[in-house]
C-alpha cells in the first residue's frame, strides 16, 4: 500500500481516529487527575461531538480504506454507515446523560475513568462492526464490543444482579464468538477469501458444498444473533438487561443492537446480491436461501418477545422481551429484500432511538425516586410524577405504534414494504404481535393512572437539564409523529451507494 493510499485511509475513517484520541486522553485524564473526576463526562460528550461531526461529513461519500495490493478493502465509507454511526453516536451522549443523572452508578464514581474508556471503545468497535468490509475485521470489532459491554453490564460490582449479569453475558457471548469464528474459517476453507466484496462473485462462481456454505451462514449469524437479540440467540437478554445498570441496558439495547444489524445487512447486501430488479427487489445468490430463513428467525423473535414480556413484573425486564421483540419486526422488514425494507429498517431504527431511549429514561427517573423497577412501584406514578407519566405514556404508545407518534411511521414503513413484497401472512403476524405488545404495555399504564398512589409515593422533583433532557426525547417522538419526511429522505439517500 502506497502513501497516498493509506493517507487517503486515514482521511476515511477520521471518526475513528477521533473516538481512538479521546479514548486515550480519558484514560490519561483520569490517571492524572483525583478519582471523582466530574469533567470525565462533559468530555466525552465534547469527544462525541467531534465525533459526530465528521460522521455527518461522510454523508454521500462513496469510499474504501486499505485497500491492500491484491485490491481487498477493509473498511467501506458511504451514506449507510454514516447513518448508523450517527445512531452510535446520539445513543452514547444519552448513554452518558443517563450515567450522570442515574442514583444507581454514584457507587461507581470514583471508577469513571474506566467506565468512559470502555465506552468509548464500544464506539470504536461498532463502528468497525458497522463499515468493516472483510469477516475478520467483523470478527474483531464483535469482540471489541463484546468484551467492553461484559465489563460494563457488570460495573456495579456491590449488585449481586449486576455481577450475574455480567458473567451470564459472558458465557453466552463467548459461546456465539466461537461459533461466529468457526463459520469464518469454514467460509475461508470454501472460498480463500475473507473479504465481503470478493465473497460475492466466488460463491456465485464457486462449486463449494453447498450444506458447508450453509452451516457456515448459520454459525456466523449466531455471532449477529446474539448482539441483535433474535431468537434463538436471546437467551442472555432478559437477565443482563435487567441486572445490568439501566444507563447500560439501555445503550445495549440501541446502539449494540443497531452495529449488529447494519453487519448484518451489509454482509447480505454486498456478500449476497448480485443485482436488483426493476422494482427494488435485491436478487439474491440461491446457494443461501436469506429470505425464508430471516422470516423464520422475524417470526420466533416477534412472537417471542412479546408473548413473554406478558408475564413480566419488573419494568427492565419487560422492555427486555419488548427488545427482543423489535429485533424481530427489523427482522421482517429486512427479509422483504429490497430497497423498501432497507429503508423502513432504517426509519425504525431512527424513530426506535428515540423511544426506547426515552423509556429507560423514565424507568431512571422513577427508579431514583422509589428505588425499584417492579410494576407495583409504579402505582399512582400518573397522580404524583404527572409529567413523568405523561412523557412515559407517548413512549410506550410510540413502542406500540400507535399515532400520532413516531413509532407508528416505524410500523407504517414495515407494513408497506412487507405489502409492497406481497408477504402478506408475515404482515398479518407483525401486526397480531403489534397488538399483543399493546397489552403489557398498557400494563404498565393502569399501575400509573388507574391505581391509587401510596401514601409515601414519591412528588415529581426534576431539575431544569433533567427536564430538558427528558423534552428533547419526547419532542421529537411527537413531530416525526406528523412530520416524518426528513428522516425517510435521510434513509434514502443512505442506501443508494451500499453494495452497488
Amino acid at each position: 500500500m502506497s502513501i497516498e493510499y493509506f493517507l487517503n485511509s486515514l482521511y476515511l475513517i477520521k471518526p475513528e481516529i477521533v473516538v481512538t484520541t479521546f479514548l486515550v486522553f480519558v484514560v490519561l485524564l483520569d490517571l492524572f487527575s483525583n478519582k471523582r473526576n466530574n469533567l470525565l463526562p462533559f468530555f466525552s460528550i465534547l469527544g462525541l461531538l467531534v465525533t459526530g461531526y465528521f460522521v455527518l461529513e461522510q454523508f454521500g461519500l462513496k469510499g474504501l480504506a486499505f485497500v491492500t495490493s491484491d485490491s481487498r478493502a477493509m473498511v467501506s465509507v458511504d451514506s449507510f454507515s454514516a447513518f448508523f454511526k450517527s445512531i452510535v453516536v446520539l445513543s452514547s451522549i444519552y448513554f452518558i446523560l443517563m450515567t450522570v443523572y442515574s442514583k444507581e452508578m454514584e457507587e461507581t464514581f470514583d471508577r469513571t475513568g474506566e467506565y468512559y474508556t470502555l465506552m468509548f471503545g464500544m464506539v470504536l468497535g461498532m463502528f468497525f462492526m458497522i463499515s468493516g468490509s472483510d469477516l475478520i475485521l467483523l470478527y474483531l470489532s464483535v469482540e471489541l464490543v463484546s468484551l467492553s459491554s461484559y465489563v460494563m453490564a457488570g460495573f456495579a460490582k456491590n449488585s449481586e444482579k449486576s455481577s450475574e449479569a455480567s458473567l451470564k453475558y459472558l458465557i453466552y457471548g463467548a459461546l456465539s464468538s466461537g461459533l461466529m469464528l468457526f463459520g469464518i474459517s469454514l467460509i475461508y476453507g470454501l472460498t480463500a477469501s475473507t473479504n465481503l466484496y470478493e465473497l460475492n462473485p466466488l460463491l456465485i462462481v464457486s462449486e463449494a458444498n453447498s450444506f458447508i456454505l450453509m452451516f457456515a451462514m448459520l454459525l456466523i449469524f449466531a455471532g449477529i444473533g446474539y448482539k441483535i437479540s433474535a431468537v434463538p440467540f436471546h437467551f442472555w437478554t432478559p437477565d443482563v438487561y435487567e441486572g445490568a445498570p439501566t444507563p447500560v441496558t439501555a445503550y445495549l439495547s440501541v446502539a449494540s443492537k443497531a452495529a449488529g444489524f447494519a453487519l448484518l445487512i451489509r454482509l447480505i447486501k454486498v456478500s449476497f446480491i448480485a443485482e436488483k430488479d426493476t422494482f427494488g427487489f435485491w436478487i439474491y445468490n440461491p446457494i443461501f436461501n436469506w429470505q425464508d430463513f430471516l422470516v423464520i428467525i422475524s417470526v420466533a423473535t416477534m412472537t417471542l418477545g412479546n408473548f413473554a414480556a406478558l408475564w413480566q413484573k419488573n419494568v427492565k425486564r419487560m422492555l427486555a422481551y419488548s427488545s427482543i421483540a423489535h429485533a424481530g419486526y427489523l427482522l421482517a422488514a429486512l427479509a422483504v429484500l429490497s430497497d423498501t425494507g432497507l429503508v423502513a429498517v432504517l426509519v425504525y431504527f431512527a424513530v426506535y432511538l428515540l423511544m426506547n431511549l426515552g423509556a429507560f429514561l423514565i424507568v431512571i427517573f422513577i427508579k431514583n425516586k422509589t428505588g425499584s423497577e417492579e410494576l407495583d412501584s409504579y402505582d399512582g406514578i400518573g397522580f404524583s410524577m404527572p409529567f413523568l407519566g405523561v412523557s412515559f405514556t407517548i413512549f410506550l404508545v410510540s413502542l406500540t405504534g400507535l399515532p400520532p407518534t413516531a413509532g407508528f411511521i416505524g410500523k407504517l414503513y414495515l407494513f408497506i414494504a412487507l405489502v409492497d413484497a406481497k408477504m402478506f401472512v408475515l404482515a398479518i403476524i407483525a401486526l397480531l404481535n403489534s397488538v399483543v405488545s399493546l397489552y403489557y404495555y398498557i400494563r404498565i399504564l393502569k399501575h400509573m393512572f388507574l391505581a391509587k398512589p401510596s401514601e409515601n409515593s414519591p412528588k415529581e422533583e426534576l431539575s431544569a437539564v433533567q427536564f430538558i433532557i427528558l423534552f428533547s426525547l419526547v419532542i421529537p417522538v411527537l413531530l416525526f409523529g406528523v412530520y416524518f419526511s426528513p428522516i425517510v429522505e435521510l434513509a434514502k439517500n443512505s442506501i443508494l451507494l451500499l453494495g452497488f
